[in-house]
C-alpha cells in the first residue's frame, strides 16, 4: 500500500555504500524504518539535508504489512528551518533532543497526540528569538505526559521548604522516600516548575548554568528509571558546554 505522510527525522545510518536506512515518525503510522538509496551519492546532497535531525518532512512510501525495513519512494520538506541548522545552540538542541527520542520511542503505530507534540515542538525551537537556553529541559518534561510517566500530583500543594520529588514513584512529597530515588529541595521546587508550565512560559524560567546541569540529570535519570535501554546520551555533554 502506498501512502503519503508527514514525519520527523529521528536518526540515520549507513546503510551501503549510496543508502542509509532511517528512522522517521510518521503521523500515519508512528515510528517506521526506511531504506533510502541514492542519498550518499554526489548528485543526492538536497536530499541528505532532508535527514538532518528533527527536520520534518513528507514522504511518499509503501507500506508492507510486515513490520521491519519500509521502502521510501519519495521525501521532501515540510517545514524550512529558519535557525535550526545554522544557529549552533538550537543545533546541539536539536540533536540533544533526536538522540532523546531515538532511544525513548520505540512504538510502530499511530500517536497522533505525540506527533502534534513533536511537530509542534521543534517548529517552537525553531521560531523562538530568545528565552530558548532551557528548552530542551521544558520538553523532556512535557514529553513524559506522552510517555506514560508525567508526574501524578503536579498541582498538590506542598510547603516549598520540605518538597521532595520521588523519582521511583514520580510523585511530589512532604515526606522523606524510604528509597534512595528521590531529589531533595530546591532541586524539587525548580522540577516542580518546570513540569508545570509550558512552553509560553519559558521566559519565567531563571536558572543558572550549574542548576540547568543539575536539572538535566535528574529528568535523565527519572527517564532511565521509567523506560528500559535507556542509556547515556552521547550528545548531553556537547549540549551542556556549548550552553554554558
Amino acid at each position: 500500500m502506498v501512502y503519503t505522510s508527514k514525519g520527523i527525522v529521528i536518526h540515520h545510518f549507513k546503510y551501503n555504500e549510496k543508502s542509509v536506512i532511517a528512522k522517521i515518525y510518521t503521523q500515519k503510522y508512528g515510528l517506521q524504518s526506511f531504506i533510502i538509496n541514492g542519498v550518499r551519492s554526489k548528485k543526492s546532497k538536497s536530499k541528505a539535508s532532508l535527514l538532518q535531525p528533527l527536520s520534518l518532512v513528507e514522504i511518499n512510501a509503501i507500506k508492507k504489512e510486515n513490520k521491519g525495513l519500509q521502502r521510501l519512494k519519495e521525501i521532501k520538506s515540510a517545514y524550512s528551518f529558519q535557525e535550526v541548522p545554522f544557529q549552533i545552540y538550537k543545533t546541539s538542541i536539536a540533536f540533544f533532543i533526536a538522540e532523546v527520542l531515538y532511544k525513548a520511542i520505540r512504538e510502530e503505530e499511530k500517536n497522533e497526540l505525540l506527533f502534534d507534540f513533536l511537530y509542534g515542538s521543534i517548529q517552537i525551537l525553531d521560531l523562538q528569538t530568545a528565552h530558548y537556553v532551557n528548552f530542551h529541559l521544558l520538553f523532556l518534561a512535557q514529553l513524559t505526559k506522552y510517555l506514560g510517566f508525567y508526574p501524578q500530583n503536579i498541582d498538590f500543594l506542598i510547603d516549598d521548604s520540605t518538597i521532595y520529588f520521588d523519582i521511583q514513584e514520580g510523585i511530589f512529597t512532604g515526606k522523606t522516600p524510604f528509597h534512595q530515588f528521590y531529589l531533595e529541595s530546591p532541586l524539587s521546587n525548580q522540577l516542580k516548575i518546570l513540569f508545570g508550565i509550558n512552553f509560553d512560559k519559558m521566559d519565567q524560567l531563571n536558572i543558572d548554568n550549574n542548576t540547568r546541569k543539575l536539572i538535566l540529570n535528574a529528568i535523565l535519570n527519572y527517564y532511565s528509571l521509567h523506560l528500559s535501554n535507556f542509556e547515556q546520551l552521547k550528545s548531553k555533554e556537547v549540549l551542556e558546554e556549548i550552553l554554558n
